[in-house]
Parts: C-alpha cells; sequence; structure tokens
C-alpha cells in the first residue's frame, strides 16, 4: 500500500480508502465484516462513511453504516489501526427524515456529531465533513448554476460549532465534500482570519467521466495542501468490465437505483467504451485502468473505492501496484478532449 499525507496533518492515509456507502443496503453486516478485515490486512488504513449512509438514503437505513463499522471496531479492538472519516448529511428532500430543515444550524451540527460518535462506538473521529453544501451549487452530476439570492452565509458558525469539538478531542480534523472553489476558499480564509480549523481535504466526485474538478479545485488542492478525496472512482460501476461484458445482474447499482442515470447517458455510454479499448488494449481491466489513473493524480490523497462483491474490493485495492505511462495517460486524454465530462 502507498500513503500520502492528509493535507497539513500528521496523518498518514492510504491512498486506497474504502467507501461503505453499500453496508446496510446492498451488504449485510457479515459482508461488511470481511471487506474490513480484508482492507485492513492489505493495508488500507482509511475508511469514509456518512450519518446518512446506506444509501439511498431512507429512514429504515439511516445510520446502519456507521453502526455496521462500530460493531466492527468493536469487536476486533483495533480502533487505533484506522483513520475514520464521516460526515454530517445536508439539508434537502431526501434528508426530510434525518433533520426536517433547510439549513445547518448548531443544533443540528452537534445532534450529527454525537449520533455518529454513538453509532461508531469511538470517542473521536479522525476526520469530519460537511457532506454538501445547503445552498445552490453545482454537485451530484448537476451542471446548470442556479444563483441563490439571500442565502444566509453561516460558514463560520460551523466551523465554530466543529472547534468546540475539536478541542474536547473528539474531532482531530475537518474536511468538505461536494464543494465548490468559492465555497473551498471560503472555509480556508475563515479558518485563518479566526483561527478556526483548517479543512484536510476535499471530498468530490472524480472519475474519468467527470473531470470536472481539475477546474478550479485541483489547483487549490496542490497550492493549499487540502487533497482530494475522489469518490465515485468508478462511476457507480459504470467504469468496470460488467455492463460492456453483459455479466451485469438485475442487482447492479446502475440496475437498481434510478438515481444514478447521469453514468447512463449517451455520451457516458460511448466515453465508457472508448475507455474500455484503451484498457484491454493495455492489458488491464476497466476499473484497474478508471483506479489507477486516479491514484496517481498529484492533486489526489485517497481514492475511496467501494465493492459489494469481494472479487471487486480485491481488483480495485490491486490498483495501488499500476502505473500508468505516459502513453496510456496521452490516450485517456484524447479521450477526454472530444467526449469532455459526459457525467458531471
Amino acid at each position: 500500500m502507498k500513503y500520502r499525507k492528509l493535507g497539513n496533518t500528521d496523518i498518514d492515509v492510504s491512498v486506497i480508502c474504502l467507501g461503505t456507502m453499500t453496508w446496510g443496503e446492498q451488504n449485510t453486516q457479515d459482508e461488511a465484516f470481511e471487506q474490513m478485515d480484508y482492507a485492513l490486512d492489505k493495508g488500507v488504513n482509511f475508511f469514509d462513511t456518512a450519518e446518512l449512509y446506506a444509501t439511498p438514503a431512507r429512514a429504515e437505513t439511516y445510520g446502519s453504516t456507521e453502526t455496521i463499522i462500530g460493531n466492527w471496531m468493536e469487536a476486533r479492538q483495533n480502533r487505533e489501526k484506522i483513520v475514520l472519516a464521516t460526515k454530517i448529511a445536508g439539508p434537502g428532500p431526501y434528508t426530510k427524515h434525518i433533520r426536517d430543515t433547510s439549513i445547518y444550524t448548531p443544533q443540528y451540527l452537534e445532534e450529527a456529531i454525537e449520533g455518529s460518535l454513538r453509532r461508531l462506538k469511538t470517542d473521536y473521529i479522525d476526520l469530519y465533513q460537511i457532506h454538501w453544501p445547503e445552498r445552490s451549487a453545482n454537485f451530484f452530476g448537476k451542471r446548470v448554476y442556479e444563483h441563490e439570492e439571500g442565502w444566509a452565509d453561516n460558514f463560520k458558525m460551523r466551523l465554530e460549532v466543529l472547534q468546540k469539538y475539536v478541542d474536547k478531542g473528539q474531532i482531530k480534523h475537518i474536511g468538505i465534500s461536494n464543494e465548490t472553489p468559492w465555497g473551498t476558499m471560503n472555509y480556508l480564509k475563515l479558518s485563518e482570519q479566526f483561527d478556526l480549523p483548517r479543512i484536510a481535504s476535499v471530498q468530490n466526485p472524480y472519475n474519468l467521466l467527470n473531470r470536472s474538478y481539475e477546474v478550479g479545485l485541483a489547483e487549490m488542492s496542490i497550492r493549499e495542501h487540502c487533497g482530494l478525496l475522489a469518490y465515485s472512482p468508478l462511476a457507480c460501476g459504470r467504469l468496470t468490465n460488467k455492463y460492456i461484458d453483459g455479466t451485469d445482474t438485475p442487482n447492479c447499482r446502475l440496475n437498481l437505483f434510478n438515481q444514478y442515470q447521469r453514468y447512463n447517458s449517451d455520451n457516458s455510454l460511448m466515453a465508457t467504451k472508448q475507455y474500455y479499448d484503451l484498457a484491454k488494449e493495455s492489458g488491464l481491466s476497466l476499473a484497474q485502468l478508471a483506479c489507477a489513473w486516479i491514484n496517481q493524480q498529484p492533486f489526489v490523497t485517497s481514492n475511496i473505492i467501494g465493492a459489494t462483491k469481494m472479487n471487486q474490493l480485491k481488483e480495485n485495492i490491486e490498483s495501488i501496484d499500476i502505473v500508468l505511462d505516459e502513453e496510456i495517460v496521452k490516450k485517456i486524454n484524447k479521450i477526454h478532449s472530444i467526449i469532455p465530462d459526459p457525467a458531471c
């Protein structure tokens, strides 16, 4: 395994991070235990979860993933071996079952943190993240920006609440997710101006079908030492062989859930076929190509993989040993120039 520093902290995190959002929905607790045991044995020390999980968000499965992780750490007595990241759910129509509010409030933040600590059965969270902005912004596949007048800027309040938990040792570091360059710089500016916790990472979607992070945020990640935690590296499974080989099943994620249809667009399918052909020509699976490409990006801190099957997990973790040469990267960029960001 390879490791990188988490932002400006002294924490070394594995370049492969174990994503967990299927546990409690597509995966049972026993299956999740097997995944965590295997990943840790392979040197993966970084796990990412959220109070929202399992996904898709439902009242019946709210908090189930954190509960499974907490049960595993309790059973294995290995909390100190894990760099654990979780998130507070943002406001929106699909989180009304969590909290019926349209904004982050101090009470909202405190309830979320306390709930995560309880379900995870831990005294501290290594990286606590804001899952998505409450203001109108471009995330979750949204292309068109719709400006929102009258939005109440409460960035400083969030940092002040998080500071209380940092002071108590219950949160070690903080991060953001699904953010824009403007939002990221706001957090950085306020932390410096008021001596508040500094964000260590940005967790945004990043894959061969969505390279929008490279516009603005990639430079910021490098210059501000605030690296990307790349989620959805395989575009919810689109960037795997099974959908092209015809080995997918009704239980595969893109077949189960309509909310990921941006990966089913004509341009996404066209680009995926070209990446598939390139992977085959290079002696790799499509998943290996997609993950290895992310792993070697200079602005990426960690690549958040996820799997429902053990063979998928093994393939994704093994991508850490693959280095794409300059010629393959040139071919990737050529495909991207012809069909840019079909699923952003």
